[in-house]
């Protein structure tokens, strides 16, 4: 399973970055391409992605880990879904490390891919980090 991983120290408040990455609601201030969040729920709630041509794509995730407020990981449902023909399992997990400057954010994407998109894992890895590259920076751009 191709995973990226990614760390930024953020000069904020741990628990005000906590705060942020654990509430999906907050997911369309940093993720990248996100519009809006649907169907919050405890447990799973719906990611809506604007694609370059402007249409929206509906994601649904379930929250697979929640340790208050350290880590916490959203398992996507591929299931049924388009993505399905590309994957077969994606989750991202949220780290949160207080330090003396602040906060380390660390943030993991995994994916395992389905079927041809086995044989282009540089290009998900190369995407993923780029991903994760822009969420941190989002994350700083409205923490620090």
């Amino acid at each position: 399973m191709p995973t990226v991983r990614r760390s930024r120290v953020i000069q904020a408040d741990p628990a005000a970055l906590w705060a942020i990455l654990d509430d999906p609601h907050h997911l369309p201030r940093w993720w990248p391409k996100a519009s809006r969040v649907e169907s919050v729920a405890r447990d799973h709630f719906t990611l809506v992605l604007a694609t370059e041509r402007g249409r929206s794509v509906r994601a649904d995730y379930a929250v697979a880990v929640r340790e208050p407020p350290r880590r916490r990981v959203w398992r996507q449902e591929v299931e049924g879904t388009p993505f399905e023909r590309i994957l077969r399992a994606a989750e991202i997990e949220a780290l949160v490390e207080p330090g003396h400057a602040g906060a380390a954010v660390t943030l993991e994407l995994r994916q395992h891919p389905r079927g041809f998109a086995r044989l282009g894992g540089f290009m998900l890895r190369r995407a993923a980090r780029h991903q994760l590259d822009n969420a941190l920076a989002s994350l700083e751009a409205i923490c620090g």
